[in-house]
């Protein structure tokens, strides 16, 4: 439910903040631009394109294909699938909480939400549907009346603004409830914050810095990703290549592939089994509640 707009400076632009009620854990502010006020309209059309399948050249997958809701919005592939059995170059992200966001894929090549939206959908590994194609075949429609490109991606970007996941155990246990996490994650926790040194990059309310980093999986930098929700599904990593969240704790603890330009941080941990342990019991306990639309 809205509750109240303000103005405020997200980022370094000037935009607006609608209060909803938020899952524990998460800012109930939420930036938006001012060009696309978060509006009921808006997040109900996008909603519907989000599952529309008729965005694809062949009409056999939209969206949710590669986000399922019931995967924290993403999917079991290593690399996303497209028409005609088309692999992608990376493992479909998790978008939860992308409102929070500065940036946008992987490589984080776009730097908003309304950038990002209908890029899959002319995609030709994704969805392969040039984005007047996909305008004028809507608009011929009694669903989707006189609808337009602008319609397409502000409505779509106000849906994604929604997706919000929180109110995990962790949340709980920050917010002072001593017995949300056991022993055993609260040791996991304790690990992150200090030897594991994960929060260098997994940090503040949505646990991403939103930044760039080689941690030496594949060629060059990619965004830091949300740890929310990690537990819901694998495999992991921008290429998909860990299948595991043992896996991934295991990688890091060695330090990453030694390749070039490899982050300083990157370096090797020597965590025990028990260490190792309790932060996959503590990244368990960052699964919680997703909610979406207003």
């Amino acid at each position: 439910m809205v509750v109240r707009r303000l103005a405020i400076l997200h980022f370094g632009i000037l935009a607006a903040a609608v209060r909803i009620e938020a899952p524990l854990g998460l800012d109930a502010y939420l930036p938006t631009p001012q060009s696309n006020p978060l509006t009921a309209e808006r997040v109900t059309l996008g909603r519907r394109l989000f599952f529309e399948k008729r965005l694809s050249r062949d009409e056999t997958i939209s969206c949710a294909t590669c986000h399922e809701p019931a995967r924290g919005y993403t999917d079991v592939r290593p690399k996303s699938i497209g028409v005609s059995s088309r692999r992608g170059e990376f493992r479909s992200p998790r978008i939860i909480n992308r409102v929070y966001g500065k940036s946008f894929f992987w490589d984080g090549r776009a730097k908003s939400l309304e950038e990002q939206v209908t890029q899959p959908i002319a995609n030709p590994l994704e969805m392969d549907l040039p984005l007047p194609q996909a305008v004028s075949r809507l608009a011929a429609t009694s669903d989707y009346p006189n609808i337009t490109l602008d319609d397409m991606k502000l409505a779509l970007a106000s849906y994604v603004r929604t997706i919000l996941a929180g109110a995990s155990p962790y949340d709980h246990h920050v917010a002072g409830d001593k017995t949300a996490l056991g022993e055993k994650a609260k040791l996991g926790l304790k690990i992150f914050r200090t030897k594991g040194a994960c929060i260098r990059c997994h940090v503040g309310p949505n646990l991403t810095d939103e930044a760039l980093h080689n941690t030496g999986v594949g060629m060059g930098s990619f965004k830091t990703p949300t740890l929310r929700e990690v537990a819901r599904q694998g495999p992991y990593m921008h290429d998909g290549s860990l299948s595991t969240l043992e896996d991934v704790i295991d990688y890091y603890d060695k330090g990453g592939n030694k390749v070039m330009g490899l982050d300083a941080e990157m370096q090797e941990l020597h965590l025990t089994a028990e260490e190792k342990s309790g932060l996959v019991e503590f990244l368990k306990a960052l699964t919680g509640v997703i909610r979406e639309g207003l």
